[in-house]
């Protein structure tokens, strides 16, 4: 997975592409050492979303997130204000790039998404296998399931 890179494009001023790397090398303020501290179901390091926001230079105007996670074909937007501070893209676990069975090469994390109180941030919204952020004005692409039963059959498929 080192030749993998996490896309950040839409509504910027400086689109980047990201390797698990470049994202260690940023500097401890915009990292989390280990996202446990937030949700003990989780672990890995992370990197801030509003670092990589900054980093990318987003457009003032933009208004939502288009999580892309290309190796499963799951996309969601989510509202940008609600996530901008307490959103992380997970891509390290125990010193190595994030394996796929824990989501990698790069996994969206919203702790607590529910004290988003937004209807489009839900547990799904941490998107698997992400490999683009795209800021967008107004929502963008979403093919979440729309209600339980294709929750269900979407858990069902994934996990054999």
């Amino acid at each position: 997975m080192s030749d993998t890179f996490l896309r950040i494009d839409g509504q910027v001023g400086n689109p980047v592409q990201l390797s698990h790397d470049a994202l260690a090398d940023l500097l401890d303020e915009h990292q989390v050492a280990d996202v446990s501290q937030f949700d003990p179901k989780r672990r890995g390091r992370a990197v801030r979303l509003s670092s990589l926001l900054a980093l990318a230079v987003a457009d003032p105007q933009a208004t939502h997130l288009g999580l892309h996670g290309t190796r499963d074909n799951f996309h969601a937007s989510i509202p940008l204000e609600e996530v901008r501070e307490r959103a992380f893209v997970i891509y390290s676990l125990d010193g190595q790039p994030l394996p796929l069975t824990a989501g990698g090469p790069f996994r969206f994390f919203i702790p607590d998404h529910a004290a988003c109180h937004a209807e489009e941030i839900d547990e799904c919204a941490n998107v698997k296998f992400l490999d683009r952020i795209e800021l967008t004005i107004g929502p963008g692409f979403d093919n979440r399931p729309k209600d339980d039963e294709e929750h269900a059959r979407l858990h069902d498929e994934q996990t054999g």
